[in-house]
């Protein structure tokens, strides 16, 4: 790979020749400016100076003591450098800074105290995501399903979403993070690896290992399948912020299925997702942990992401869907029909719905990926990206 150009940026003086080192040891860049002080304006000196070095690289040490200042530095960084890769340094015992610090602008999210080897493998991702990019020109669409309770059918959702999108589009793929992974079950696939086995290996992960411990679906659905046991070790929010940025520079359209899963990787996969649809049904309990649901998520706000779909929908006397809405906290998107024997033996025999001629529920699945997609051509918001380029 081409020597790359590295600027690094940190208050603490003994920080900042520490990451001078490190950029210099890894023999792939040089450092060529550093900064005692972060901008937080784009008229800072600073800001015209690394506009006119142009560097590939910026290096930013976020002060434990000091956050706001940091993310304020990545946010002004990434609008006045937006070809500039971006990297923070920080602690990971502080995800919501990792998730802040990403959504304002950086591609990596390293953990202090950095090592060289680790500064060395951001720049090969770097390198690898680039030429990828180069190729694909957009970033994916991350789509997150979650249950508001046991049982109301995400796991379904997700694999019919997936597949519908994958007819309709092509290069789809179904992540299963779910506490013990059904989505294989559904598909009828005997997948060897797993999504943490991709993890385990994001040191050497690019798209083509990716694709390798993928499990492809006849449609052409590629799974990166669940856990086969609920004692998997738990990944980082950082390792799964880098998977998740390897899915949306290869896949058009990447499906989560969360299930029931609700800890700080649901929130983090929920932050950096286009949509999250929570699943329901129409019964008290359900749109009851529905609002409990979003009120979770919506911790790092968001909101907007967020809505209902109910599943298993049935016309009932009376009920009206504005109330579903007012119960859950959320704007309903889709209704998927009632039909609880066709779903359960689709499950049994490992054929999906959308492989089957049911055309109610085919219609329901189609109509569901339109509807997240019909912005295809004109975008309300931008794509998240870890590893944002141009």
């Amino acid at each position: 790979m081409p020597e790359l150009a590295v600027a690094v940026l940190a208050r603490d003086s003994e920080q900042r020749n520490i990451l001078q080192l490190m950029v210099e040891g890894t023999r792939v860049a040089r450092a060529v400016l550093s900064f005692g002080s972060l901008p937080l304006s784009p008229a800072d000196p600073i800001v015209r100076r690394l506009q006119e070095e142009h560097p590939d690289v910026l290096v930013l040490d976020i002060p434990l003591n000091d956050a706001p200042s940091a993310l304020r530095a990545i946010e002004v960084l990434h609008q006045e450098l937006p070809r500039t890769a971006l990297f923070a340094v920080g602690s990971l015992t502080q995800p919501q800074t990792i998730v802040m610090a990403m959504r304002s602008g950086a591609r990596e999210f390293l953990e202090r105290p950095l090592t060289t080897n680790m500064l060395l493998e951001a720049f090969v991702r770097l390198s690898t995501t680039q030429k990828s990019a180069q190729r694909n020109g957009v970033r994916g669409k991350v789509f997150a399903i979650v249950n508001a309770k046991g049982g109301c059918g995400a796991t379904t959702i997700a694999v019919n979403l997936a597949l519908a999108l994958q007819a309709a589009h092509g290069q789809a793929a179904l992540v299963d993070l779910a506490p013990l992974g059904h989505a294989a079950l559904h598909l009828n696939l005997r997948p060897s690896f797993t999504a943490y086995d991709a993890i385990r290996n994001l040191h050497r992960l690019d798209s083509s290992l990716l694709e390798s411990f993928t499990t492809r679906h006849a449609g052409g659905l590629q799974l990166l399948a669940g856990a086969s046991s609920p004692a998997e070790v738990q990944p980082s929010p950082s390792e799964v912020a880098r998977l998740f940025d390897l899915l949306a520079s290869y896949f058009q359209f990447v499906v989560v299925d969360l299930s029931t899963r609700m800890d700080a990787i649901t929130r983090l996969v929920c932050d950096l997702s286009q949509t999250v649809l929570i699943v329901a049904g129409t019964d008290v309990a359900s749109l009851w942990s529905a609002a409990r649901i979003q009120q979770f998520l919506c911790e790092n706000n968001g909101r907007d992401r967020m809505h209902l779909v109910l599943n298993r929908f049935r016309k009932i006397q009376g009920f009206q869907e504005s109330e579903a809405e007012s119960a859950s906290g959320l704007s309903l998107l889709w209704k998927v029909p009632n039909h609880y024997p066709a779903v359960s033996g689709a499950i049994d025999r490992g054929v999906p719905l959308m492989q089957q001629n049911r055309s109610d529920l085919t219609r329901a699945f189609t109509g569901l990926a339109e509807k997240l997609t019909e912005t295809e051509t004109a975008a309300k918001r931008p794509t998240w990206s870890l590893f944002k380029i141009g």
